[in-house]
This record gives C-alpha cells, structure tokens and sequence, in this order.
C-alpha cells in the first residue's frame, strides 16, 4: 500500500489537466475561444498555478483588445517538421497596451511547453511581457526555465481548435523576424471568455474610436 501513495498523489496533481476539456468548465481553468480567419480555436488557462498570467491575458479578451489583431509569426523547426510555435497579440500597438506583468516562470508554475502551450512572448528580460502571446506545436522544453535561461511564463494549452494551429504554423512567411513574418497574417475576428463573468479594465479603447471615423 505505502508504494500506492505516492502514485495516488502524482494523480490528484495531473488529473486537472487530463481533465480539462472543451465543452466544459472545469474548476481552476478559464476557457478562451479565438475566433480567427482559419477557425477557432478554444484554450484552456490554468489560472490555479498561473494566477498573474491568466489573469493578465483575460484583462485582454474582456477588453476586446485582441479583436482584430493577428497571427503574425510563425517559427518552424527545421530538425523537426511540423513543430515549432505561432504567435499573435498586439505587437507594438501602444494604443491596446495594458501593463507589464511578473514572469510566472516554469520552474514556479510547473506548466511546461509541451504540445500546444500558450505562454506569453516578451521583447525584454522576464517581467516585460503583455498583450503578446504564442502557441508552441510539438514539445518546446527549451523555453521552460532553466539554470541558465529565465524562460517564458506558460499558462494554459490548446483543448479544440488543434488543427488550426497546425495550419497557421504552415502559412508562407517572409525574410523579416529572420524568416518567421507571416506573408499573409491571420486575424484574430474575436475573442471571447467563456467561463466567468467578464471584467473589463474600463481603460480607453482608443483603436475603437479610430475605427469608427475610418468606417
């Protein structure tokens, strides 16, 4: 019995994640759907070991400040085909800038880049991440923290819309971002939490504005 324990215990941490689906709501996860213009895609954020992460990335969608932004890289291995990472977020539109959150790292979360992992992508050293995300397609354990590399704040996973992901990683890019700029960006028509209530931050939208005196 004393060998059944510690087993039973390495299944009460993971069955939340296996748990995790789609169609449901599942307590210590927030689900997100992507509407983009290759489909949707549905992400579940583990707001129990990536409270600031999830937290930060909702402030956006309740916002709406990824409506209409787009996929925009996408990075593909070149040892192993059909893996690599998408990404998508505000780039540098100062005008849907929220703040700059804490780096949630691996190393504290314990949420690794496995296949389809959303983290946050950040220009700057740990701690500059915000409206900036990616997708990893495939195991990415070289951005999971490290002695020697901070890493990047994983917060959640792709649970519907895998063969989306798949297919935005596959679009034509160009030189620009060493090869990885996207010839033909994929937008991102809406996003939209479908677990709790929104709270928007109530911070100017001022794209908005602009949008409507160019309609």
């Amino acid at each position: 019995m004393r060998r059944l324990f510690p087993l039973l215990a390495l299944l009460a941490v993971a069955a939340p994640a296996e748990a995790q689906r789609a169609d449901r709501a599942t307590p210590g996860w927030v689900r997100v759907r992507l509407e983009t213009a290759d489909g949707p895609i549905v992400l579940a954020l583990d707001q129990r070991h990536a409270p600031l992460t999830t937290a930060n990335f909702l402030r956006y969608v309740d916002d709406g400040r990824f409506d209409g932004v787009s996929f925009y890289r996408t990075a593909r291995s070149k040892k192993l085909p059909g893996t690599g990472f998408i990404q998508s977020g505000i780039r540098t539109d100062a005008r849907r800038f929220l703040d700059m959150i804490p780096h949630e790292s691996t190393k504290k979360t314990g949420i690794r880049h496995l296949d389809m992992t959303i983290s946050m992508a950040r220009k700057g050293p740990p701690g500059s991440a915000n409206g900036n995300f990616f997708i990893t397609v495939g195991p990415a354990a070289y951005m999971d923290w490290s002695p020697r590399d901070p890493g990047y704040a994983a917060f959640g996973r792709v649970v519907a819309g895998q063969k989306t992901v798949k297919r935005i990683l596959a679009e034509p890019t160009g030189q620009q971002m060493n090869g990885t700029l996207m010839l033909r960006p994929v937008v991102v028509t809406r996003s939209v939490r479908l677990d709790g209530t929104p709270k928007p931050t109530g911070r100017p939208r001022p794209w908005l504005l602009e949008h409507r005196r160019d309609g």
